[in-house]
């Protein structure tokens, strides 16, 4: 499943990305459990080969906002932690049982450093996290909670099947009474 995930992006060989496993060890979390938390730096990327993670932050009133989910088939970690090696001020949790492949900072340094196609590899992805930041921030601040929700409901309809509602409305901007009023205009 990693192989085909690496390989989709056409940049990496078969040498690279078998040089990729040979340094990848696997975890298991159990529901509720924490990849990281704030406070903690950023040493490790997953893969995600099962399971959902939900991001999250406390806000000034020190309330969870969950600004993110992510499922199978998907790398994550506290990236601005990851990048600065600073402690990061996310929470990342698992929704579900989890099984990941994890690759340490050390070792992706010196794959970047022994090969260019690495390099493009992470800047490739970066490119897409950043793409899908901005499309997050566009839909909060320009489209109504019916609209967002709609997006969803069209776009990622695994979150409405696996994610309790009270981290969904947290996501979507809106109280979870909000969120009971839109979903009654959706029939499934």
């Amino acid at each position: 499943m990693i192989r085909d995930y690496l390989n989709s992006f056409r940049i990496l060989t078969e040498d690279d990305i078998s040089t990729f496993m040979s340094m990848v060890t696997s975890k298991s979390l159990k529901k509720g459990e924490f990849f990281i938390t704030e406070g903690k730096i950023s040493r490790y990327i997953a893969y995600i080969q099962s399971g959902i993670f939900r991001s999250f932050y406390h806000s000034s009133a020190q309330e969870e906002v969950t600004y993110c989910f992510t499922f199978k088939n998907t790398l994550i970690t506290a990236y601005s932690s990851w990048i600065t090696q600073k402690p990061t001020t996310e929470n990342i949790q698992a929704l579900t049982d989890m099984e990941l492949m994890l690759i340490s900072l050390e070792n992706m340094r010196d794959l970047e450093v022994s090969n260019p196609n690495w390099i493009k590899f992470f800047k490739h992805i970066a490119e897409l996290e950043y793409i899908n930041l901005e499309n997050r921030v566009f839909m909060l601040q320009r489209e109504s909670a019916e609209l967002r929700y709609q997006n969803l409901v069209d776009n990622h309809p695994e979150y409405l099947h696996h994610i309790p509602l009270h981290y969904l409305a947290s996501y979507l901007g809106v109280t979870q009474r909000h969120l009971s009023r839109i979903r009654k205009n959706f029939a499934f």
